[in-house]
């Protein structure tokens, strides 16, 4: 499990996000909520920029990311340098986007997963490792296509 959770939604995820900050006090996971603090409308990049960055050259760091959807978010964070942003609505996708695909980031939409499923979506992101062998291979390959589009 990761020593700290970088949070951040916009405004269509904020109660969701509070959800899942309960979660994860229950567990008693350290995190960092990197806003927005408010459901005052405002725009989902930013924050996926910021858990992007905060979670980038971590590897005992994960993040989680929240809008109306999950996709805005997924979008922009993977954008982002070191950022391998998984959007997921159920425990297998998130068990294998860690297994298999080493994402560091989790996005879901709070218009489309409850909090109930939440809670056990982000606990199975959270309790899966990468498998590493074969799929690491495929992690490098994805980078090594990134580095040659810069």
């Amino acid at each position: 499990m990761a020593n700290i959770v970088y949070l951040g939604s916009d405004h269509a995820g904020y109660s969701l996000k509070k959800e899942i900050i309960d979660n994860l006090d229950a567990l008693k996971v350290k995190y960092e909520d990197l806003g927005t603090h408010t459901t005052e409308s405002c725009d989902y990049p930013d924050f996926a920029a910021a858990v992007s960055k905060a979670v980038n050259g971590k590897d005992d760091a994960l993040g989680i990311l929240i809008c109306g959807t999950g996709q805005g978010m997924a979008m922009t964070a993977n954008r982002m340098p070191g950022t391998r942003a998984a959007v997921c609505t159920n425990e297998f996708a998130a068990r294998m986007a860690r297994a298999h695909n080493d994402a560091n980031i989790l996005c879901m939409g709070e218009r489309i997963v409850g909090p109930g499923l939440a809670g056990s979506i982000v606990q199975a992101f959270l309790s899966t490792a990468f498998e590493g062998g074969r799929h690491l291979r495929r992690i490098q390959r994805i980078d090594a296509l990134a580095a040659n589009e810069s």
